[in-house]
């Protein structure tokens, strides 16, 4: 699963890009998501201070597990819905770890999010990361 789920990052990637040129503004944007991999972003960055990668901890994974009901479904038809979760969850794991892997292959900022930091201050730690890119305004 993890190496389909890979394999398949470049053409979605592609159909991100357009997505985001779409939307060109001239000033610095922020985008996320799951397809948005290092070494996919990394060549056409002027500078790799232009991308962090978050990525979730094991602890974190768990706790998303057993406090947020979608977290363990899956609105797809499986073949063995006992083993449905943990198949999703190691391949999750995979890719998140392929992901950090490859970033800081390229020395691009990983930020592990792994419940020691609310939302706010994970978002204030990714604001810190972009400040020198955004002004000073923006980063307060």
């Amino acid at each position: 699963m993890a190496a389909e789920t890979l394999a398949g990052f470049p053409v979605c990637f592609e159909w991100a890009l357009d997505d985001l040129r779409a939307l060109f503004t001239g000033r610095p944007a922020i985008a996320e998501g799951w397809g948005l991999r290092p070494e996919l972003v990394a060549p056409l960055l002027d500078s790799l201070r232009r991308m962090v990668v978050l990525v979730p901890a094991e602890d974190f994974r768990q706790h998303q597990l057993r406090t947020l009901p979608r977290a363990g479904t899956l609105n797809v038809p499986v073949t063995d819905p006992a083993r449905s979760p943990a198949n999703r969850l190691a391949r999750d794991r995979l890719v998140a770890e392929d992901a950090a892997q490859n970033a800081r292959r390229l020395g691009i900022r990983v930020i592990e999010v792994d419940g020691t930091l609310d939302a706010v201050a994970v978002a204030a730690a990714v604001a810190e990361h972009f400040a020198p890119y955004l002004g000073a305004a923006t980063a307060a």
